[in-house]
């Protein structure tokens, strides 16, 4: 057989597993197999009709309605993060939709940034915990309701814990100002200088950079000023007029935004007696400009209040499951009321929002899917799964990026987008090759510290290990890593670092040079006692102090005690009766 007759078949495993070339390899990424892996599965429910349309539409018709919906709304690739332990509370992008922060009831705040994202590392960079007040593991911590970027100064950050103070931090995770906890036995709350009782909610005034209002459970609204120390500006009192309530309430939810004529802004709060009250934004806040008593049921959280973006219009999300559509220049009764099912009573910071142009209105559901509803009639739109089984708490649409991001209960982060109408965000993400893995990054092959062997040491057949099937009842042998850094400190800063005994040093090295150079040093290892009376003869034979007077000094004279002296002083003759 000669040989150009001598087949051979290629290998596509062996192909795949040979390198291309020699030398350095530049890492290229693969856009469209990465962007492919990310699409989702799910198909979204387009709006219900009548049954008579539906079975007049053609198959094509579906097909060609299903990509409308695709271009019109982001939704047909997605992301899927878990930073946090528990439920998702809030998100807030920055305007420029850089960097994105979510905040959870597992007492943190988590800073996301889009450039340094590859598909492989979706992390967060940074984790605040914004009540801790000391960096002990026994610090008291709260959950965080509300997280907000200042739409005018993206460096600043609302923070809204479960507590009386706010905190204003930095976009990097800095603390740059902290209001005030009011005087809680004062009964007038204009008198008090900051809140008496938790925070429930907040927001940014709509042009002005330097002022946010926070809404509390102590019945009052609050304006702030960053720029005086978070000192507040305004109080306004929300007087309830429920049975029963003393005139007072809780505010559950707050919106502030611009007015429907233009020229002002328009403050609308809810309460958990029911009502729905608006101010006007630049104030005078003594009485509200309209007031709706019964808006939503009594003793219902009303979570979620938004504000249009031409401020005519208002949508509120309350806990007797209903969405009510309200217009401000008629105040009274709302334009479309839709049952929608509530989460407020699990989660009070359920929201519900505007899109960027006011064309839709999102908001979650107890079955984990997004609807996205007419501004008009709030009918769905789009109902898309997003986690089923889990209430979705939290949606935020984007105006630059145009991308949907969510947080559900089961602490998972959503961010929905289309590659055709989407710009940076998740589709910068996607367009980066992935991490290298690096050997280190699987812990089956690096050596565990805290038991002093790898992966693959050897093991003495009468060796015992720690924690492989060694019983003990000490607590420390049992959790050796609890209450400890990784460099072996005590995370209780009040707690003194011991240094560790080997047998190579069993005593202190600088033992001697203390005791030398040091004066007085061995007199901690002495009795006071003691120490003392071994001058007692020298103070005595040579005063120090009163030498001066030791010749002029008279002798101490003593009184003879006679024998009656002794014998005590005459008792009392009782009286006879």
């Amino acid at each position: 057989m000669e040989d150009d007759d001598i087949i051979v078949e290629e290998d596509e495993a062996l192909k795949q597993f040979m390198p291309n070339g020699f030398g350095k390899q530049t890492r290229e990424a693969n856009v469209a197999r990465q962007v492919e892996g990310t699409r989702r599965q799910t198909t979204t429910q387009p709006a219900i009709e009548s049954g008579n349309l539906q079975d007049e539409r053609e198959d094509d018709s579906d097909e060609d309605e299903n990509e409308d919906d695709d271009d019109e709304f982001p939704v047909s690739h997605e992301l899927v993060l878990k930073t946090h332990e528990r439920p998702i509370t809030s998100i807030t992008v920055d305007p420029a939709g850089s960097r994105f922060i979510t905040s959870s009831t597992d007492c943190t705040v988590k800073f996301h940034d889009f450039s340094s994202m590859t598909p492989t590392t979706l992390r967060a960079f940074k984790s605040v915990d914004p009540t801790a007040t000391k960096t002990s593991a026994s610090s008291e911590t709260h959950p965080v309701h509300h997280v907000e970027f200042n739409p005018i100064s993206p460096s600043q950050v609302l923070v809204i814990s479960a507590i009386p103070q706010v905190k204003i931090l930095s976009r990097d995770g800095e603390p740059i100002a902290e209001s005030v906890k009011g005087d809680m036995y004062l009964r007038d709350m204009h008198n008090t200088q900051g809140h008496i009782s938790e925070v429930t909610t907040g927001t940014w005034h709509p042009f002005n950079r330097n002022l946010c209002v926070t809404a509390g459970t102590d019945s009052t609204l609050r304006v702030w000023d960053v720029e005086m120390k978070m000192k507040q500006k305004n109080v306004i009192v929300h007087k309830s007029r429920a049975a029963g309530s003393a005139g007072r309430t809780r505010m559950t939810a707050v919106a502030w935004g611009q007015s429907a004529t233009g020229s002002g802004t328009t403050l609308v709060a809810a309460a958990l007696d029911g009502s729905l009250v608006m101010w006007n934004g630049d104030g005078p806040y003594t009485r509200p400009s309209a007031e709706v008593r019964e808006a939503h049921t009594r003793d219902t959280w009303t979570g979620g209040i938004a504000l249009s973006a031409d401020g005519r219009t208002a949508v509120t999300r309350g806990g007797d499951d209903t969405i009510k559509l309200w217009d401000l220049r008629k105040f009274k009764h709302p334009v479309s009321v839709v049952d929608h099912p509530s989460t407020s009573d699990q989660y009070p910071s359920t929201s519900i929002r505007f899109s960027p142009n006011s064309s839709s209105i999102l908001t979650g559901s107890t079955s984990g899917h997004l609807h996205i509803l007419n501004p008009a009639t709030l009918k769905p739109e789009l109902v898309t799964p997003v986690t089923p089984g889990s209430p979705l708490i939290t949606a935020y649409w984007h105006p630059r990026l145009n991308q949907i991001l969510t947080g559900s209960s089961n602490a998972e982060i959503h961010i929905m987008y289309n590659p055709n109408i989407s710009v940076q965000g998740a589709t910068m993400v996607m367009a980066r090759a992935p991490k290298r893995r690096h050997i280190d990054d699987d812990p089956n092959l690096t050596t565990d510290m805290s038991q002093g062997i790898s992966g693959d040491a050897i093991v003495m057949p009468n060796g015992v290990l720690r924690g492989s099937g060694q019983t003990s009842t000490n607590f420390a042998a049992l959790h050796p890593q609890t209450g400890i850094t990784a460099s072996g400190r005590s995370r209780d800063p009040r707690r003194p670092h011991i240094p560790l005994t080997t047998p190579f040093a069993k005593s202190q090295p600088d033992e001697e040079h203390v005791k030398k150079n040091i004066p007085l040093s061995s007199m901690r290892d002495e009795d006071p006692r003691e120490a003392l009376l071994k001058y007692a003869e020298k103070a005595e034979k040579d005063p120090l102090f009163t030498n001066a007077w030791k010749k002029t000094q008279p002798k101490t004279l003593y009184a003879d005690v006679s024998d009656e002296e002794d014998n005590g002083p005459e008792k009392k003759k009782a009286r006879q009766a």
